[in-house]
């Protein structure tokens, strides 16, 4: 957890960008939220946020694209029952503060009027897990340019059949700051860097792709040569892999996941169907189903958004709730849902920190941070081995999913078909279909190598994008729907 003086600095920071510059403190924003609550609400929050983002590519040598942008503003929110009212302006100001609470009148009649403004703000702290540097400057244009260049380069020299590369960089700093009408009152600076590789080998008339990178909550000086040759490694090796790939066979069969980024399944399949909101609604595949047996035994899947500078992990979530980490399944049986605070108190269960928005302009909801599945104990080889036949997913590209019954289709953008326990050749076009309850259901081996992905996760819901992680071991999965080009 941070501590006061730690947790201070964070505040004094978003006080500094957020309320001093525009005449607001404290008291202004304790009035603020009492004019909207003469209006017989249950709950009020003011969301300020300062962030400066930026992006590079290189394409064959050249810069593509340069972007700089900086977006400020104030959401105003308003609780009552079930009942959300919601106002955002981009001024800061205390008048359009107060124009947008007034906004919020429309669900006063429904409030019950029974909860009290607190009098008084106090400071809420929550973990320390990332610098609160702005990565921004920690290059000059120039070495980000040459960064991209060395990035060109690497890949150039690996292989003479890359015939094209492109090479992307970005970076945000987020600054925010939560008063709540229960005294509460905390700020978060949140670092965000990202470099991509997509490169694109051709030979004897037939083009393949492979792409790479990663990132998190730190600077661009994460990015050493070894970081980035590792990057270009992954995207030539899935590129060349791809040239030599047969047509993948379809049917029923086993299938044995990779670690790391096809956890992607996991996120989608599974942890939307464990989001608050779907389940008090009753439109999850998951609702009502806590301490059911939903998976094969051994499978524990947790949120967790307490692991330092991990792209998906927060000190503090969108409502000023610390993050936490949440064990959803353990040992195959169902045990809680990634709650905000509205769909926590509506279903009356414990907070877990998970209220995220994309922005000041957008309401919070339940979401992902870092979900994967824990280790078992099992080898990879020894998992591998065990297949007589069946299909290797190393990798994924997308995939969707409906919550409602939680069927997923999914593409592997690198995959192996396995022969009597050996990869025996790679394999292009498998998709794998199925249910996200049910395939659970089907492990049959759980791996000891769980890996989370390389920092380049983006999750979409209801039209907002935030970051998060992903995560697994290798898993074997039996009786899995494959569909195929073959």
């Amino acid at each position: 957890m941070l501590t006061p003086s730690l947790g201070q600095q964070n505040l004094d920071i978003a006080s500094g960008l957020l309320l001093k510059p525009y005449g607001l403190d404290e008291t202004s924003l304790n009035r603020a939220l009492g004019q909207i609550f003469t209006h017989k609400v249950d709950y009020a929050d003011l969301y300020f946020q300062y962030t400066r983002s930026e992006a590079w590519s290189l394409e064959e040598g050249i810069v593509k694209l340069g972007t700089f942008s900086i977006d400020q503003g104030v959401g105003v929110r308003a609780v009552s029952g079930e009942k959300t009212a919601f106002a955002y302006s981009d001024e800061i100001s205390a008048e359009a503060i107060a124009e947008a609470g007034a906004a919020t009148r429309a669900i006063a009649k429904a409030g019950a009027g029974k909860v009290k403004l607190s009098k008084r703000m106090d400071a809420a702290w929550g973990h320390s897990l990332y610098r609160f540097d702005d990565p921004l400057d920690t290059l000059d244009a120039a070495a980000k340019v040459a960064l991209l260049e060395r990035v060109e380069k690497m890949a150039r020299a690996k292989d003479p059949r890359i015939v094209q590369m492109m090479a992307g960089m970005a970076a945000e700093h987020d600054v925010v700051l939560v008063a709540r009408s229960d005294g509460k009152i905390a700020a978060d600076v949140r670092p965000l860097v990202r470099v991509s590789v997509t490169v694109i080998a051709e030979h004897n008339g037939r083009r393949e792709m492979g792409s790479s990178g990663g990132g998190g909550r730190f600077g661009y000086a994460y990015f050493t040569d070894d970081i980035l040759a590792g990057y270009v490694d992954e995207a030539v090796s899935a590129a060349l892999l791809n040239l030599e790939a047969r047509p993948a066979p379809a049917g029923s069969m086993t299938v044995v996941l990779g670690p790391g980024w096809p956890g992607v399944l996991l996120h989608e399949a599974i942890g939307h169907g464990l989001e608050g909101d779907f389940n008090r609604k009753g439109s999850s595949a998951f609702s009502g189903r806590i301490g059911e047996r939903v998976a094969a035994n051994g499978v524990t899947v947790v949120d967790d958004g307490t692991i330092a500078n991990r792209r998906g992990s927060l000190n503090i979530d969108d409502e000023g709730n610390p993050t936490s980490c949440t064990t959803l399944i353990k040992d195959g049986v169902l045990r809680g849902y990634i709650q905000d605070s509205l769909n926590a108190r509506l279903m009356k269960m414990p907070l877990t920190g998970n209220a995220r928005r994309e922005s000041y302009a957008t309401l919070p909801m339940p979401r992902m941070t870092n979900t994967y599945m824990l280790n078992g104990n099992k080898d990879p080889r020894e998992i591998i081995a065990s297949v007589k036949k069946g299909l290797y997913a190393a990798n994924f590209g997308g995939g969707q999913v409906d919550i409602t019954n939680g069927k997923f289709v999914f593409s592997a953008s690198e995959a192996w078909m396995i022969e009597d326990g050996k990869l025996a050749y790679p394999v292009k076009g498998a998709t794998l279909i199925g249910s996200g309850p049910e395939s659970l259901k089907h492990v049959s081996m759980i791996g000891n190598d769980m890996r989370l992905d390389s920092g380049i996760g983006v999750c979409g819901k209801d039209g907002q994008s935030v970051p998060v992680g992903v995560g697994q071991p290798t898993l074997r999965m039996e009786n899995m729907t494959v569909g195929g080009t073959a």
